[in-house]
């Protein structure tokens, strides 16, 4: 289930997936979110938020990270308060990574892998990686704001193939047909 062009303000991103077999290294899979000024909307990000850090006027954060998978449900969130974000910034986008040590892992090699996206109890978006099987990395969600100042929701699922370090150089470059 997806909106395109739906009007938001505080969305939440969830992600879960099963812990590793026992045997093996756990899989490690975070949520990042690269925010774009006006004048730079596909350029360089003006700053990342990740499981070690948030947006530097709390708008941006993660009040729950897994590193590997253990519990109930989703494991990882993160909370974005688009409608607090500063005038200057028209555009966030919201993947999800894999971490390749001890590499490589892709979304085939997890089980019960999926992201939720929500605002409230409205679901925005909802997938299971299926279609990823041979990616390390995804886009999520873009969100743009218009000339009105109106924050608007893009589903954007589309697979890369890097670590986290090039993905979140890269995630950002992907334009919406």
């Amino acid at each position: 289930m997806s909106s395109t062009g739906k009007s938001v303000g505080k969305v939440e991103v969830k992600l879960k997936w099963d812990p590793s077999p026992w045997s093996r290294p756990p899989h490690h899979l975070d949520i990042i979110a690269t925010t774009y000024s006006a004048d730079a909307p596909y350029g360089r990000p003006v700053y990342v938020v990740h499981y070690d850090s948030r947006s530097p006027d709390g708008t941006i954060n993660m009040p729950r990270h897994s590193e590997t998978g253990l519990g109930f449900g989703f494991v990882e969130v993160m909370v974005l308060e688009l409608d607090r974000l500063a005038p200057s910034f028209t555009r966030v986008v919201v993947g999800v990574a894999i971490h390749q040590n001890p590499g490589p892992k892709t979304f085939g090699d997890l089980s019960n892998a999926g992201v939720l996206v929500v605002e409230g109890y409205q679901k925005l978006l909802e997938d299971d990686f299926s279609r990823l099987a041979e990616s390390t990395a995804t886009t999520v969600a873009e969100f743009t704001r218009d000339a009105s100042g109106t924050w608007e929701f893009h589903a954007m699922i589309q697979g890369f193939d890097s670590d986290p370090v090039d993905f979140t150089a890269a995630m950002g470059s992907v334009r919406q047909p």
